[in-house]
């Protein structure tokens, strides 16, 4: 192990420290990370070896490094790859080192739910909800709940969260309940449900792209286990809330009078970024089978609705969540640095000692160590650097290697792990930061102990729900 090994290991945890201690903007933490792995790290074009992520791993590629993500090819001795390595040598340093289909998928949908949240769809569905319940302040939270689940499949978790939670606010206000239970519902339900699509939760994105995973997978494999949690998580929220929460019949009434429909500012848009919200929904259903990238489904989206939707240009791109996507970018880079001095290696021969062992004990394990670790360094900063560590442990493992439907159970697994384990701490997932903030300024403070208290029994409900999922699915493989 060299300088630049130590050097680029320091710059590597040490980054991912600035983003879980949030001393710094974990944004400004990511890129400062990303730039240090880029003028010191990283090689230039006409040095560096094309990444095992950019070249094909096909059995007939045999210069492909079967231990390392970083080594992916020594040599170019084969025409296909000299080829790959010759467009990739052309590419500048960011499209060298970014995966921008993650990217441009987060930044259309965004731009698709501004365009959306600016007609008050989402604040009528919230309202509709509590009078659907007809102010019973239990129906209210199940059925904002699942509401927040829903919307949270097709929209990332933040901007969930930042239309449902204002409205909660009013709801609760006007029953005379505590808000508390209800905004750690919803982020409860926010990551569960993003748990659902390719579209859902950031890490969703990152572990589609690394393994080639349509919306139509996601929505086959992990929509059911989802909904059996969701199922089980509002029944305990019915149960533990049941008899807490109770109101009068003068608080009721108010909740009823408040009316839904004036939360519709705009409907001519609501009526045009809807339909143009469902033609990007049936692109992302069919975008396998016509082999396009979500990243061209989404911006194809945000394009269609910024046409016909009379919206300002300006103002629906600063509405961006430029600090979400910058994030993105800085951890791409990190890793790829990490890569590049055999860090991720290192962590590689860990897993490696596990390689003979039985594909279910490995799968449980990864599961249950990921749902752990992505309670405190944030589920997307995990996922980005998890990723290529479980692309060259499957690639190194006959078990794997030999097994589609193995390796898919293991990214399934993965998958679930990280995103429910991001309901686990403060630091777990983005839409729980955006909640506390929220709360804060109503006045209610939630500690990070007190997020624990809440997460943790829902993670770990959920992780055992998930997990007996893979063992169905596991012995339904093997048998």
């Amino acid at each position: 192990m060299n300088l630049m090994f130590w050097f680029g290991t320091i710059t590597f945890i040490g980054t991912y420290i600035l983003i879980a201690s949030e001393k710094i903007n974990k944004t400004a933490a990511a890129l400062l990370g990303a730039s240090v792995m880029l003028l010191f790290i990283l090689p230039g074009p006409e040095h560096s070896p094309i990444p095992k992520s950019v070249a094909k791993t096909t059995t007939q590629i045999e210069t492909v490094s079967t231990t390392s993500t970083v080594a992916a090819t020594d040599a170019i001795t084969t025409p296909e790859l000299a080829e790959q390595h010759n467009l990739y040598s052309k590419l500048d340093a960011y499209s060298r080192y970014v995966n921008f289909d993650v990217i441009f998928t987060l930044a259309g949908m965004m731009i698709l739910v501004n365009i959306l949240s600016g007609t008050g769809l989402f604040q009528y569905v919230a309202i509709k909800s509590a009078k659907i319940a007809k102010g019973s302040p239990i129906r209210t939270l199940i059925l904002l709940v699942i509401s927040t689940a829903v919307l949270s499949a097709f929209l990332d978790n933040v901007t969930t969260i930042l239309l449902i939670a204002p409205v909660t606010l009013v709801v609760t206000a006007e029953l005379g309940v505590p808000v508390m239970p209800f905004l750690m519902a919803e982020t409860m339900a926010s990551n569960i449900g993003g748990t659902a699509t390719l579209i859902g939760d950031p890490p969703n994105l990152i572990i589609g792209s690394a393994a080639n995973l349509s919306f139509m997978d996601f929505m086959i494999n992990m929509f059911p286990v989802v909904t059996v949690i969701m199922i089980l998580y509002c029944i305990a929220l019915v149960l533990y809330y049941g008899k807490r929460m109770k109101v009068t019949v003068e608080q009721r009434a108010r909740v009823m009078e408040i009316n839904e429909k004036a939360a519709i500012t705009d409907p001519v848009n609501m009526k045009r970024g809807g339909i143009v919200m469902i033609l990007t929904i049936i692109g992302f259903l069919l975008h396998g089978m016509l082999e396009i990238q979500p990243s061209v489904v989404a911006m194809s989206g945000a394009a269609l609705g910024l046409v016909i939707c009379k919206v300002d240009l300006d103002h629906m791109l600063e509405k961006v969540e430029w600090n979400t996507l910058f994030f993105f970018l800085g951890l791409f880079i990190l890793v790829s640095g990490a890569e590049e001095v055999g860090l991720m290696l290192e962590f590689d021969k860990i897993l490696h000692f596990m390689a003979d062992w039985n594909p279910l004990v490995i799968i449980l394990i990864i599961m249950w160590v990921s749902g752990v670790a992505a309670m405190f360094m944030n589920n997307v900063s995990y996922t980005a650097a998890v990723v290529a560590i479980i692309s060259a442990f499957i690639v190194a493992t006959p078990i794997f290697a030999e097994s589609i439907e193995m390796t898919r159970l293991l990214w399934w697994g993965l998958a679930l792990s990280v995103c429910l384990g991001g309901n686990g701490a403060l630091t777990g997932a983005a839409a729980n930061l955006v909640t506390v903030g929220i709360a804060s300024k109503a006045g209610v403070h939630i500690s990070y102990g007190t997020f624990m208290r809440y997460g943790i029994p829902v993670t770990i409900g959920s992780l055992l729900i998930a997990s007996i999922d893979i063992i169905v699915r596991y012995f339904f493989i093997a048998g």
